[in-house]
């Protein structure tokens, strides 16, 4: 299923007008032991829910006023971060050892969300093209986040009303 979300993304950026579509990838980082998940949505990411101890547990996206489905476990420390309208994601960094031990969203305004406790391999993630921004991302799970991948992209927000 991970594999289908990440080609189909990859196939449509290959056919797309170059001008209007670009689409960049940024590899997994973390142990990628456990299951694969994978979070996509319509329309723009205007909410952010992680759940969070000492390492990352699980992640949930809401794409303009839709929430995805959890991925990971929803225990620990619930952090959430609402988007402003026109806001968008466009960097995560964070660190990871088994599991991804934090992250932090940086935002097309300058703020930043992070979550969890700092140790371990630092990893940084953003768009290779102008104007892109994050819009799914990726991973493993087994108990907590084992590893996170993204794919950026532009996000046609005309088709959605995603203001607050």
């Amino acid at each position: 299923m991970l594999f289908l979300a990440i080609f189909a993304v990859i196939a449509a950026s290959a056919i797309a007008d170059p001008e209007t579509q670009s689409y960049s990838y940024s590899p997994p980082a973390g142990s990628g032991s456990g299951s694969p998940f994978s979070i996509i949505g319509e329309g723009r990411i205007t909410a952010v829910r992680v759940w969070e101890s000492s390492y990352i547990r699980g992640f949930q996206f809401r794409y303009g006023f839709t929430w995805s489905s959890v991925s990971g476990t929803t225990s620990g420390q619930l952090q959430e971060r609402e988007l402003s309208g026109g806001e968008a994601i466009i960097q995560i960094s964070g660190m990871y050892s088994h599991y991804v031990q934090s992250v932090v969203f940086v935002t097309s305004k300058g703020r930043h969300f992070e979550a969890g406790q700092p140790s371990g391999t630092s990893f940084n993630m953003y768009p290779s093209h102008k104007g892109a921004e994050l819009v799914l991302i990726s991973g493993t799970t087994h108990g907590g986040i084992t590893s996170i991948a993204a794919i950026w992209g532009r996000v046609d927000t005309s088709a959605t009303h995603t203001d607050h």
